[in-house]
């Protein structure tokens, strides 16, 4: 069963990819880079966790998912799926893009469930996505996590869910919504 889960999850995995690199705007890609991933229902640590292998980056005016889809392919991402699941086991994907005002505008116009954190008020010795997201999570998974940022670390929003279909088509509906002057 568990090879049948995994081929599942990259099945999974591959869908969402192309559908973003096919039909997103490019400039809701950080400039860190963007992931997506896909947690094993029984998950308990980024090795559980299918992501993109490189990230998924801007190539002109292009979405490129740099490698092939792998478990533990990412720990930044897979962090925050991880620390969802903790609050709700269906929440097993997540993706990061880019932080701007007017994406947040057109994300409480879409009516995503929205929560933020400081990461100036970050705990000393804990890992910001496991708090940042355990923070957001105490009265159920928002559809959204995001922060401002701090020095050194570009702000970034965090678009969860179910899978990573459901996560991509999410993204799609934002990028409809946005132009890349208004990021």
């Amino acid at each position: 069963m568990r090879a049948e889960e995994r081929a599942q999850v990259i099945a999974c995995m591959n869908q969402a990819t192309m559908l973003l690199a096919e039909r997103m705007d490019p400039g809701l890609i950080p400039e860190v880079g963007m992931n997506i991933v896909y947690a094993l229902p029984d998950a308990r640590d980024k090795d559980d966790v299918a992501g993109v292998l490189g990230r998924i980056v801007r190539l002109g005016d292009r979405v490129h998912p740099v490698g092939e889809i792998a478990f533990g392919a990412s720990d930044h991402v897979a962090r925050i799926v991880l620390t969802a699941m903790r609050f709700d086991p269906v929440i097993r994907s997540a993706a990061n893009i880019r932080f701007s005002e007017a994406i947040l505008i057109e994300l409480e116009n879409l009516m995503f469930e929205i929560c933020s954190f400081d990461r100036e008020k970050e705990p000393p010795g804990v890992k910001t996505m496991d708090w940042g997201v355990a923070s957001c999570c105490r009265d159920g998974v928002p559809d959204i996590i995001y922060d401002s940022g701090a020095p050194g670390k570009e702000p970034m929003i965090r678009v969860l869910g179910e899978d990573p279909v459901t996560v991509a088509h999410n993204i799609l509906k934002l990028s409809n919504r946005i132009t890349y002057a208004q990021l």
